[in-house]
């Protein structure tokens, strides 16, 4: 069938409907739109009504977003880009102001004490509204702090540049009604040990997440590799372990990155694995690692270099909850994760202590490693913290884990349906679907192969095909949380985060926040996607994110499907 889907004078074939481009990502559960234009007053501004008193980090993030909205310059991709819109933009309507309000009279507490309550607690919703009338008022209303943020980034993303500095939406009137999220958890895990990444990294990873409303940064920061996370009470820990002196998350570097985060309306989940990929830890305490350094190092760990912790010794077991327990009270996360991936049988095998350790106390190598971590998991109960783990503790081992622990399902997305059927939650990071560094090679040099591990490449496209709810039963639905991308550092680092993340992470961001339907009833797809993605990487490259392209730039200059069949 001949469409006519975009202002430029070409008439292509298109495989499916034809969808006007929003740079709305991810596309809100309910919207309403229009075809007129609306462009700012210059003395627009938006005001805060009904909250005696307002918290500081949304006063902020509203200076923000009136920053963006001038700064940003986004044009329409379309043929002539912002200049087609010129003509009608003359007699357009303007807009004077953005009201923010709150529903009910309870006190609003701050963007980061509402981002950072227990995982199932949270208020993301929000209602807007954007007029079509000279001189009209558009408003976001929310029952949280948290709700009111969500909408400003919706907000923002409605608006364009004219490239003479009018900046104007060209879709009013904008009605999106009780807009929120289908899954809590819409999460980006990111591996500091492997390579080092500078605050400044994190904070520019965080910007990018809050453009695409994620809730959860995934922070798996130490690991066999190096140990650049400062612990109160063992300074050892980071001046043996990390990569040099200047390679160190301090104490306030990590309340500047929490903080940075949780007023950008992201919880930080801290991870320490364990009792693997602890081989850094020989360092400054070689009594507690078993296999330190072993060769050949395939017989003893996934990867180089050997060496977990002696799991079967109460000593180390005490160790390890101390570390656990000093850096966990100090973060606002209601979670903390403990790991427990990959788990090397054959080191233990071989380590005469922990033979010696198991034999004194009659238990079996599981046993152990249930009571490491009943031990590990106390502490974390014992100060109000939810354990995390990854799928082995749930499936591999026999480990009693409380109904309250979250696992990530990783290895593949076919072993969902095994944890839930277990009662525990879980969160989606399959390799399958949601590995970022998948495809590029393999970064163990005697791999005369060269392919990595879990290739191929996971592209966007593949990741938005995932099914959050694939083979569970209705039972089981409620126990999944969301799901994340992961980056996995062997091979990446602060030359290249952006351009392998972005805007390709963001795939699960609409996921887990849409769901299975756009709004207007038809299931998400590609088609609708990619004109929005090109908007939302345009629009990252603007904010000093270095996104990659998505595809030649000629198909986003269409203003409607790329899916083309001539």
């Amino acid at each position: 069938m001949k469409v006519p889907c975009f202002r430029a004078l070409i008439t292509v074939t298109v495989l499916g409907v034809c969808h006007s481009v929003h740079a709305l990502w991810p596309m809100p559960r309910n919207l309403e739109t229009g075809t007129t234009l609306v462009k700012l007053a210059p003395t627009f501004d938006i005001h805060v009504q009904g909250i005696s008193q307002v918290p500081q980090d949304l006063l902020d993030a509203i200076s923000r977003t009136k920053t963006r909205l001038g700064s940003d310059k986004l044009q329409r991709l379309v043929v002539g880009r912002g200049s087609v819109d010129k003509g009608s933009l003359a007699h357009a309507p303007s807009l004077s102001k953005l009201v923010l309000s709150v529903t009910g009279s309870k006190t609003v507490q701050s963007i980061m004490h509402e981002a950072t309550k227990d995982i199932a607690s949270r208020s993301e919703g929000y209602s807007l509204s954007l007029p079509s009338t000279n001189g009209g008022t558009a408003t976001i209303t929310a029952n949280s702090s948290l709700g009111l943020f969500r909408g400003l980034t919706t907000f923002e993303q409605l608006f364009y540049d004219d490239g003479t500095g009018v900046t104007y939406a060209y879709q009013a009137p904008v009605t999106i009604k009780n807009d929120s999220p289908a899954y809590p958890w819409r999460g980006f895990m990111l591996d500091t040990a492997r390579n080092f990444f500078a605050v400044s990294d994190i904070k520019r990873t965080l910007d990018a997440m809050r453009m695409v409303k994620m809730s959860q940064f995934h922070w798996h920061v130490v690991d066999s590799q190096s140990f650049p996370l400062t612990i109160p009470g063992f300074p050892e820990l980071t001046q043996k372990g990390a990569y040099s002196a200047d390679e160190i998350y301090s104490s306030a570097d990590i309340q500047v990155i929490v903080t940075y985060a949780g007023t950008r309306g992201i919880d930080v989940l801290v991870e320490i694995d364990t009792p693997g990929h602890t081989a850094v830890i020989s360092t400054s305490h070689p009594e507690h690692i078993a296999c330190a350094q072993a060769s050949p190092w395939e017989s003893f760990a996934n990867e180089p270099p050997a060496g977990q912790l002696r799991l079967a010794s109460a000593a180390t077991a005490n160790f390890t909850a101390s570390i656990i327990k000093n850096i966990a009270h100090t973060l606002p996360s209601t979670m903390f994760s403990t790991g427990g991936d990959e788990l090397n049988v054959n080191c233990y095998t071989q380590d005469a202590q922990t033979q010696a350790d198991l034999k004194a106390s009659g238990k079996t190598l599981e046993q152990a490693l249930d009571a490491f971590t009943q031990t590990t998991h106390g502490t974390l109960k014992a100060i109000g913290k939810t354990p995390v783990v990854w799928e082995e503790m749930a499936l591999e081992h026999q480990v009693t884990l409380s109904n309250e622990t979250i696992v990530m399902v990783w290895i593949s997305s076919q072993n969902a349906a095994a944890v839930t059927a277990k009662g525990l939650r879980l969160v989606h990071g399959p390799s399958d679907f949601f590995y970022l560094d998948c495809g590029a090679g393999e970064w163990i040099g005697n791999d005369s192969a060269g392919n990595s591990w879990c290739d191929p490449f996971k592209s966007w496209q593949k990741a938005y095909t995932f099914d959050p709810l694939a083979s569970l039963s209705a039972a089981e639905i409620p126990l999944v949380l969301g799901g994340q991308q992961l980056l996995w550092t062997e091979q990446s680092s602060p030359q290249n985060l952006d351009s392998i993340a972005w805007p390709r992470a963001a795939a699960s961001a609409e996921i887990f926040w849409t769901g299975s339907k756009l709004p207007d009833g038809t299931a998400i797809n590609v088609v609708n996607a990619l004109p929005r993605l090109h908007d939302l990487r345009f629009r990252m490259v603007q904010r000093g994110i270095n996104a990659i392209a998505l595809q030649p730039q000629w198909c986003a200059l269409r203003d409607g499907s790329c899916n083309l069949d001539s």
